[in-house]
């Protein structure tokens, strides 16, 4: 996909769904992911996961990523908080902007909505992940060490967060 277009970021809707679990299970890696490869027939939207709750991002009519964006508890006290819950960018748009404008969405959207944080997770061992976010104004707020084990090693899990 050379000289990729700078992609739209819209809503996610239901219609969405095949395509964002087929970039869901072929991105799937332990360098990112702490649950199990989801089934390649798996549902990508489902009780916990609604399409509100994602924005994806596309060049004309073909969806090349998304970004998950909820409230990180049901709590009242923590609706100024939106976090994101999950990103991902077909291999063959990687490394064209597509992460950075899905980030700079979510943090768009987060403002949109009168929240003044947004927050997330990231494996220690995520390099590339960590250093957009870091690009994008998140900070290192807290290290959990050795908090996940993942294919055979132990990995920090790195809560990170900034004001909108």
């Amino acid at each position: 996909m050379p000289d990729t277009p700078a992609p739209r970021i819209r809503p996610a809707r239901p219609a969405d769904a095949p395509v964002l679990a087929r970039i869901d299970h072929a991105t799937w890696s332990h360098l990112h992911a702490v649950g199990p490869k989801p089934a390649s027939d798996a549902p990508f939207f489902d009780d916990r996961h609604h399409p509100e709750d994602h924005l994806v991002a596309e060049v004309g009519d073909r969806v090349l990523g998304y970004i998950r964006l909820v409230p990180p508890t049901s709590l009242a006290a923590t609706a100024h908080v939106r976090q994101i819950q999950g990103l991902a960018v077909a291999d063959e748009a990687r490394g064209k902007g597509v992460g950075r404008a899905l980030v700079r969405a979510a943090v768009e959207e987060t403002r949109r909505v009168g929240a003044r944080r947004i927050t997330l997770r990231v494996l220690g061992h995520n390099t590339p992940a960590r250093k957009l976010y870091e690009s994008e104004g998140f900070e290192v707020e807290g290290t959990l060490p050795e908090e996940m084990f993942l294919a055979g090693e132990y990995v920090d899990d790195v809560l990170m967060g900034r004001r909108v």
